[in-house]
């Protein structure tokens, strides 16, 4: 009799197919009106609380549960389901001592007392903060892009400050360049519990693009993030963390960067989130020190079970007076999503929108740049194996500007393998 009570609890806790939240409702309903005549029948109270869990009413489950071990302190079944009922009411300690208690009943059968003893090791990793974890990807490409310089398709443009000397030829590298390139991405990623609420976490991501007949514009990133994160009571998230980043073209350095950034996030129901950011950069161009900058920027967003959307808005703010025409306002917004058409594919795509305001006059065009620019991005996310990825994509970007050097159109298609780990 045992042993089938304990079968019945192991699948109550990893349950196959559960009720509707309507069915599982209405057969609660159906037995709390019993309540009245019947309560205290130990049978009865531990059908009332698998009822209750299965409708998501875990303060009634367990005062249902606690009512038949009243009477039968030994029931091994009704104590496993009071352990799961505290746990998704959120108090593992509870649910913790509880289903040890089971584990600890001589009479439980192995297979059984091995999958409950596992449930106390989960309890026992949440309870010390989670422990740790190492994840990371490799992403490889191959390419066409149409403007690998993001540079305006005119070749003669006329410079406000020296019109009366008419169209002046622009450089080579002042036009769109278009090149065949290959690309790879790299990231790791982990996290390890110092305390029950609190983590430390690390990242580092890496980048090399190669165009194939034009290196001066090949690209190369390395970005490494360390801080701290704290989960409150409500399962609320704050941390912050710093940043810095190494940015290459061709061979040399062209930037670096340094900075900090703070996020509040809400889980919502579903794996669903709500999220507020705040951050600031210090950028250092390498030989350009006019465009030398404090960068600050807030935002908000919102990721759901498929899909993440955000706005960020800021500004960015050079160091020096005599570089004020490149300091900007700014606002981003942009929606990203990945969606399951076939049991091994998906479709995966986005679109940002970006404008910016810049603060003074450009010295040479005699007027405050401003640009507005839309990306749009798609492609399929298609699983060779479990880890590995096969994903086909294109892109298009348009900015519109003011100032005619800086007005491009760019897309770009490619097709790329990545491992995840």
């Amino acid at each position: 009799m045992f042993a089938l009570n304990a079968g019945a609890a192991l699948a109550q806790a990893a349950p196959g197919q559960p009720l509707s939240p309507e069915a599982a409702e209405q057969a609660y309903q159906a037995l709390e009106a019993q309540v009245e005549q019947r309560a205290g029948e130990p049978g009865f109270d531990y059908q009332l609380g698998i009822a209750a869990l299965d409708a998501g009413r875990y303060g009634d489950a367990i005062i249902a549960l606690q009512r038949v071990l009243a009477v039968q302190p030994n029931n091994a079944a009704a104590r496993a389901e009071l352990a799961r009922a505290y746990a998704l009411a959120g108090d593992i300690d509870t649910a913790r001592d509880q289903f040890a208690t089971v584990v600890d009943d001589p009479s439980l059968p192995d297979p059984v007392r091995q999958r409950f003893t596992g449930f106390v090791r989960q309890f026992d990793r949440q309870i010390s903060g989670g422990g740790s974890d190492v994840s990371g990807f490799v992403d490889a490409r191959v390419g066409h892009d149409s403007n690998i310089n993001t540079a305006t398709e005119l070749d003669t443009i006329v410079i406000p400050l020296f019109s009366f000397l008419g169209p002046g030829q622009l450089g080579a590298g002042a036009v769109a360049q278009d090149d065949e390139f290959y690309e790879i991405t790299a990231g790791v990623s982990g996290v390890t519990a110092i305390g029950r609420q609190d983590r430390l976490f690390a990242s580092a991501l890496g980048s090399w693009r190669d165009n194939f007949n034009n290196a001066t514009f090949d690209q190369a990133a390395l970005t490494g993030t360390a801080g701290y994160a704290h989960t409150f009571a409500n399962n609320d998230v704050i941390s912050i963390s710093g940043q810095v980043q190494q940015f290459w073209l061709d061979d040399d350095s062209f930037r670096t960067s340094f900075g900090a950034i703070t996020q509040y996030t809400k889980p919502l129901s579903g794996g669903k989130a709500l999220n507020l950011s705040a951050q600031w950069n210090r950028l250092n161009f390498d030989n350009d020190p006019l465009r030398d900058a404090d960068r600050y920027a807030v935002g908000a967003g919102f990721v759901g079970r498929n899909f993440a959307a955000n706005i960020t808005g800021g500004k960015e703010e050079t160091l020096r007076q005599a570089g004020d025409a490149q300091s900007f306002s700014f606002v981003t917004a942009n929606i990203g999503a990945e969606l399951p058409v076939a049991e091994r594919v998906a479709v995966v795509g986005g679109i940002a929108f970006d404008l910016r305001r810049h603060d003074q006059a450009d010295p040479l065009f005699l007027t405050e740049r401003e640009d507005e620019r839309l990306d749009l991005r798609a492609g399929l996310k298609i699983a060779v194996m479990d880890q590995i990825f096969l994903q086909p994509s294109a892109s298009y970007t348009r900015n519109w500007s003011n100032i005619p050097l800086f007005d491009f159109e760019r897309w770009t298609v490619s097709v790329g393998a990545r491992l995840e780990f």
